[in-house]
């Protein structure tokens, strides 16, 4: 196997993987690098995204909406159903699988494509001759070479200051994908995309859901009418919005987190999780 390339991608999310799958498509020899892991420490490209972004959320979002229907609309239909359950460890276990064949489907991509994939993480070493010497750190370690490179590792959650993520109590997107129960109460801060899409799978299990954002409107960075007609939706399925709020202190305790804030009309508050 050749170790000089004629392009280097390090990182294998939705920009990674795609600009090297195009890149060795338009003649270049190619290499992906990606470290991300799946459970048995195996590859799993695909970045946020695949792993704990967009492909999970929709898996629950369909198992928690088909639960939903269940409970509250089969009946409509003249279709009666008793002692409705859900199994939460079933419903992630599907996740996971959905989550593995997405991975598994872009590596099936890079071998159809000729990419060559390093499963590790790749960091720049030297320049020299016109080359960029990379290392991948991996289970081996070694270094190749490419006269272009491109960065594309996407990007991580971001903790508030003093309420680091356990992802117990404390929870980034990967936490959220993988809580073990239905907690009582669930407070998201950010009323961005990962958090509704969150938030409205708790709320449809059982959740009492409260989403506290910033912004003085409701999903300020899309269409207003669009962003109106989802405050609808959000509305009747139940969560509660707290909008223009800046948030103060985060404790988390044994018996859950409490969230003080400062609402929209410069009043304090108290939002209690677990």
């Amino acid at each position: 196997m050749s170790k000089q390339f004629d392009v280097i991608v390090i990182g294998g999310g939705p920009g990674g993987y795609i600009a090297a799958i195009r890149a060795a498509q338009l003649g270049f020899n190619t290499a992906c690098i990606d470290e991300w892991k799946n459970s048995k420490g195996g590859p799993a490209p695909g970045g946020t995204c695949t792993n704990v972004g967009c492909i999970p959320s929709k898996a629950l979002l369909q198992s928690s909406e088909h639960f939903e229907q269940a409970g509250h609309h089969f009946a409509d239909h003249g279709i009666g159903l008793k002692d409705l359950t859900i199994d939460i460890g079933k419903m992630l276990g599907r996740k996971d699988t959905v989550v593995k064949q997405n991975n598994d489907g872009i590596l099936y991509l890079f071998k159809k494509n000729k990419v060559t994939f390093f499963h590790g993480r790749g960091s720049f070493a030297s320049a020299k001759d016109g080359m960029y010497e990379i290392n991948v750190a991996g289970a081996a370690s070694e270094v190749i070479s490419g006269k272009h490179i491109i960065v594309a590792t996407g990007s991580s959650a971001r903790a508030l200051p003093g309420a680091p993520f356990d992802e117990e109590n404390i929870l980034s997107n990967d936490g959220a994908l993988r809580i073990p129960a239905v907690p009582k109460k669930l407070g998201v801060i950010g009323a961005g995309v990962i958090g509704l899409e969150m938030g409205s799978v708790w709320r449809r299990l059982g959740a009492e859901v409260t989403v506290l954002e910033g912004l003085p409107t409701f999903l300020g960075a899309v269409d207003e009418q669009i962003a109106k007609e989802a405050k609808k939706a959000f509305d009747k399925q139940g969560l509660k919005f707290d909008l223009g709020v800046k948030i103060g202190e985060v404790k988390s305790t044994k018996k859950g987190v409490s969230v003080a804030y400062t609402n929209a009309k410069g009043e304090g508050a108290n939002a209690r999780c677990g």
